[in-house]
């Protein structure tokens, strides 16, 4: 059977111009919010000695901006429904410019929790509402481009944060790291300020039409899919720095290097997919975790050499930082007039599906080793690609 996806009347009609402008505003602050979400993960050495605290204490910045990050999503739309959409993404804005400027000037752990939480406000509330926000900047036709160039901010963030970080911390210190991030955060509120349109709320979110969503059983498989997605994705991602020590057997300036390969992958992945996912979404959506199942596989039985596991995370790289585009645009053809509950109740699933990918690919490594880990993220990719298609027929 056939199934065509398309994009609706939630989004310009195909003769109105995109505001591209707007929406590479918009790309510079998913770089922002994606950069500061993960910006500790390379200064939690530094951070702990200064606050006297232990690393794993330190780790908490990434655990708690999580924990707000869902909440936000799931109740900031609700929260803030009657607010026009532009005052909101400069509210999320402002938000992240404090929380960098709170962690920079942290006296205390206690203080440098409280910017790490604003961090996960600005990340759960801008996330859930970015969907929503893209249909009514970009036609129908450009959408998926659109969501693609906004995701672009992400993947570079994911390429230049961990980096970048480790080494402006050591040439001037963590704090100064976190503070050269407040003059970006304002002239990205100056530059959103000057090119977003006014966009009224044109509905009412609430909690309970967030989750009466899930009553759609073809969204409700969708989401699955994107859940089984980002737990296998990230059950691997997350322990690929052991595994390229460990059993590929690289030393550290190789291994940055294979891992800013990958980083460059997701790049080349996320400059392609916007045009590929416009003819052929449901090929994309099935495609994109059964590629990584088997390169999962593949890194199994082939991680011990290092020119071809380099390879395959270039190729790792490549399909997964499309997901999140494939499957924004999916929503925007499902559930087009109700996109910010949808993208609340996504954000909210993803950032649940990351800790989860944590915590158990965490636990098979540890006890059953490396390669159980990746075992189970092929077999989580693989059932993702099967819901996949299954929402794909049913849509």
């Amino acid at each position: 059977m056939t199934v065509e996806l398309t994009l609706n009347e939630t989004s310009l009609t195909d003769d109105a111009a995109t505001s591209w402008s707007a929406v590479t505003c918009l790309s510079l602050l998913t770089f922002l919010l994606v950069g500061l979400e993960f910006l500790p993960v390379s200064l939690l050495t530094p951070i702990a000695r200064d606050l006297s605290i232990s690393e794993g204490q330190a780790g908490l910045a990434i655990t708690v901006s999580g924990v707000f990050a869902v909440i936000t999503s799931l109740f900031g739309n609700a929260f803030l429904a009657k607010i026009d959409r532009k005052s909101v993404v400069l509210l999320y804005t402002a938000v992240l410019v404090v929380s960098s400027l709170a962690v920079a000037l942290a006296p205390n752990f206690l203080v440098f929790l409280v910017g790490r939480s604003l961090v996960g406000i600005s990340i759960g509330g801008f996330w859930s509402l970015s969907t929503a926000i893209l249909a009514r900047l970009a036609s129908d036709r450009d959408l998926p481009k659109a969501i693609a160039l906004l995701q672009g901010g992400t993947a570079f963030a994911l390429v230049l944060a961990a980096p970048l970080g480790s080494f402006l911390g050591g040439v001037m210190g963590w704090r100064e790291t976190f503070f050269i991030t407040v003059p970006i955060g304002i002239a990205a509120l100056v530059w959103q300020l000057v090119v977003l349109p006014r966009m009224p709320a044109t509905s009412t979110v609430s909690v309970a039409g967030i989750f009466g969503l899930l009553r759609n059983r073809t969204f409700a498989i969708g989401m699955a899919a994107t859940g089984l997605a980002f737990i296998g994705q990230n059950a691997l991602s997350i322990y690929l720095r052991p595994f390229l020590e460990g059993v590929t057997g690289l030393e550290l300036n190789v291994l940055s290097m294979v891992l800013l390969g990958l980083g460059v992958g997701g790049l080349a992945g996320t400059s392609v997919i916007g045009f590929v996912a416009r003819r052929h979404l449901l090929l994309v959506l099935i495609g994109l975790p059964a590629a990584l199942a088997v390169l999962a596989l593949l890194l199994i039985a082939l991680g011990s050499f290092a020119a071809v596991t380099a390879s395959l995370l270039v190729m790792w790289g490549f399909f997964s930082t499309p997901i999140p585009v494939a499957w924004n645009t999916w929503m925007a053809a499902i559930v087009p007039g109700e996109l910010e509950a949808a993208g609340g109740l996504q954000v909210a699933l993803i950032q649940l599906a990351i800790a989860g990918g944590a915590l158990a690919g965490g636990m098979l490594f540890d006890t059953a080793g490396w390669w159980s880990t990746f075992l189970l993220a092929a077999c989580l990719l693989a059932g993702s690609a099967v819901l996949a298609a299954l929402a794909g027929r049913r849509a």
